[in-house]
Order: structure tokens, then C-alpha cells, then sequence
């Protein structure tokens, strides 16, 4: 019985940790949408109460956009993906700090996360190029 546990496996190899379906820039993009749109809704409301619930949700949807961008990089990217696209530890630091980086804490930039977006969108791009390989 305990031979037959400790026998020899089959060795197997991926460019992920995990099936690669579950890996997706889209979600990072989705929750730096919901970034964008609390920040137009803040625009037109003077209320203080809505705008402390805002940044509040807005800063809970931060923190998801840097999570999802972190499983990328750790996770999905290997060496031969940075090799290729040497810009990329580069634009996912920026896109994290963009995110929820100190000088975006409580404030409702249109400009920033339209940036935030674009960095994203710089990200997807480079995504589905190492899916094709």
C-alpha cells in the first residue's frame, strides 16, 4: 500500500500554475472600470457622506486591480515572457501604483484612471501576444 503511494509520478510542465483559462487581464480591467465610473459619479455629488462611501468602494476595487495584476505577473508571466517584453515589470509597477499608489488615495482623478486603463490595456496586449505563442 504505502509503496504503491510513494511510487513515481508522471513529470509534467506548463508556462502557468494553473489551467490557462483561469488567467485573464479582463479582471483587472473590470474593477479599474468600476474605479472610473465612481469617479465620474463623485463629480456630480457634493454629499459628504457618498463621497467618503465612494472612496471607500473606490480603494476596495484598487486593491482588486492590483491583486489581479499581481496573479499576472507572479503567477501567469515566467522569465520568457520578460525576456520578450522587458517593459513589462515596468507597466505593471506603474498600473499597481496608479491603482492604489499614495498620490491617488482619496481623490477622484479622471485623468489618472483613465491612465490606470491604458496601463491595462499596455498589459492585455502583451497577454493574449504570449497566448498565441
Amino acid at each position: 500500500m504505502l509503496k504503491h503511494l510513494f511510487a513515481p509520478t508522471i513529470e509534467v510542465s506548463a508556462h502557468c500554475d494553473l489551467p490557462c483559462g483561469v488567467y485573464d487581464p479582463a479582471q483587472a480591467r473590470i474593477e479599474a472600470e468600476s474605479i472610473k465610473a465612481i469617479v465620474a459619479k463623485v463629480a456630480d455629488n457634493d454629499d459628504p457622506d457618498f463621497r467618503v462611501r465612494a472612496i471607500i468602494i473606490k480603494e476596495q476595487r484598487a486593491e482588486l486591480v492590483k491583486h489581479h495584476l499581481w496573479v499576472l505577473w507572479t503567477d501567469y508571466f515566467k522569465p520568457p515572457h520578460f525576456e520578450k517584453y522587458p517593459q513589462l515589470h515596468q507597466l505593471v509597477n506603474e498600473a499597481t501604483k496608479l491603482a492604489g499608489g499614495t498620490e491617488n488615495k482619496g481623490t477622484f482623478d479622471a485623468a489618472k484612471a483613465d491612465e490606470l486603463l491604458a496601463k491595462i490595456d499596455e498589459i492585455a496586449e502583451i497577454f493574449w501576444e504570449t497566448k498565441k505563442a
